[in-house]
C-alpha cells in the first residue's frame, strides 16, 4: 500500500474514530445527569429518617406529659374535694399547700406539653413535605432513567456501526500503529495526523530538524512527531515559510540544543566588541 493511501486511510479513520470517541464520552456522561438528583434524594431520605425518629421521640414525650398532667389534675381535684371535710386550721394549711403544689405542677406540665405538641406538629409538617419531595424525586428519576437507558442503547448501536466503519477504513494498516493512533486521538482532541509545513509540525508548532523533516518528506514509513506524538506527513509550504527556515542546519534534535548552547557559551560582550572596533579604526588612521 502506498503511503499516500495509508495517510488518506488514517484521515478517514481519524474522522470516524473521533466521532466514536465523542459518543463514548457522551455515554459515560449520561448517568452523571442523574447524580445530582440522586444525591438530593438520598439526602432527603436521610433527613426523613432522622425527622421520623425525632417525631417518635417527641410523640412519646407528649404521651408521657399528658399522663403526668392527668395525674396532676387528679391530685388537685382530690385535694379540693377534701377541703369540705377539714376541721382544723392546720389541716387547711396543709391541704391548701398540696393544692397549690399540684396546681403549679399542673401548669408546668401543661406548659411543657404545649411546647412538645408544637414541636410535634412542626416535625409532622416537615415529614409531609419530605414525603412529597421523595415521591416527586423518585418519579422524576424513574422517568429520566428510562429515557437515559433508551438514549444509551441508541448510542451503543451507533458506536457498533462506527466500529464497523473503522475496520473498513483501517484495513491494511499495522495494528500497533492503529493502537497508538487511537491513543493520540483520545488525548489530542481528535487530531492524530497533521502535516509538516516547512520545518514545523502543525500539531504542536515545534520546529523539527531538517534531517527529520526530510525523512517525513520522503514518505517511506509512518513517522510520529517527537514532541506531540502525532502522525506526520509532508505538505508543501508557502515560499515565505520556506525562506524563514532555510538557514536551519540539518541534524538530529540534539543538534538544535547543541547549537543553542554554543551560542550561549560564546559570552558575547558588547563593550569588548566596541573596543575592538575602536582599536581597528585607530590602526587604520595611522
Amino acid at each position: 500500500m502506498l503511503m499516500e493511501e495509508v495517510f488518506e486511510r488514517l484521515r478517514e479513520y481519524q474522522e470516524i474514530l473521533t466521532k466514536r470517541v465523542g459518543i463514548e464520552r457522551e455515554v459515560d456522561e449520561i448517568p452523571k445527569a442523574l447524580d445530582a438528583q440522586t444525591e438530593l434524594l438520598t439526602r432527603v431520605k436521610k433527613s426523613y429518617v432522622e425527622k421520623n425518629e425525632a417525631f417518635q421521640s417527641t410523640e412519646a414525650k407528649v404521651r408521657d406529659l399528658r399522663q403526668q398532667l392527668a395525674e396532676a389534675e387528679g391530685q388537685r381535684e382530690a385535694a379540693e374535694k377534701q377541703m369540705d371535710a377539714i376541721s382544723t386550721q392546720r389541716e387547711y394549711e396543709a391541704l391548701n399547700k398540696e393544692i397549690r403544689d399540684a396546681t403549679d405542677r399542673e401548669h408546668g406540665i401543661r406548659k411543657d406539653l404545649q411546647r412538645e405538641e408544637r414541636s410535634l406538629a412542626e416535625i409532622e409538617e416537615s415529614l409531609r413535605r419530605d414525603e412529597s419531595m421523595i415521591q416527586l424525586q423518585e418519579t422524576e428519576i424513574a422517568e429520566k432513567s428510562a429515557k437515559i437507558n433508551n438514549e444509551k442503547e441508541l448510542k451503543v448501536v451507533e458506536i457498533g456501526q462506527l466500529r464497523a466503519s473503522e475496520e473498513k477504513a483501517s484495513g491494511g494498516i499495522d495494528k500497533d500503529v492503529l493502537f497508538k493512533f487511537e491513543r493520540i486521538i483520545r488525548s489530542k482532541q481528535g487530531l492524530g495526523i497533521v502535516p509538516v509545513k516547512g520545518y514545523v509540525c502543525t500539531g504542536c508548532y515545534m520546529i523539527l530538524p531538517a534531517q527529520f523533516v526530510n525523512e517525513v518528506r520522503s514518505g517511506n514509513r509512518i513517522i510520529f512527531c517527537p514532541y506531540c506524538s502525532r502522525v506526520l506527513y509532508y505538505q508543501e509550504s508557502e515560499e515565505q515559510t520556506e525562506q524563514l527556515f532555510a538557514d536551519i542546519e540539518s541534524g538530529s534534535l540534539s543538534d538544535l540544543s547543541d547549537y543553542s548552547e554554543e551560542g550561549e557559551d560564546d559570552g558575547y560582550d558588547e563593550d569588548s566588541d566596541e573596543g575592538e572596533k575602536d582599536s581597528s579604526m585607530e590602526d587604520s588612521e595611522e
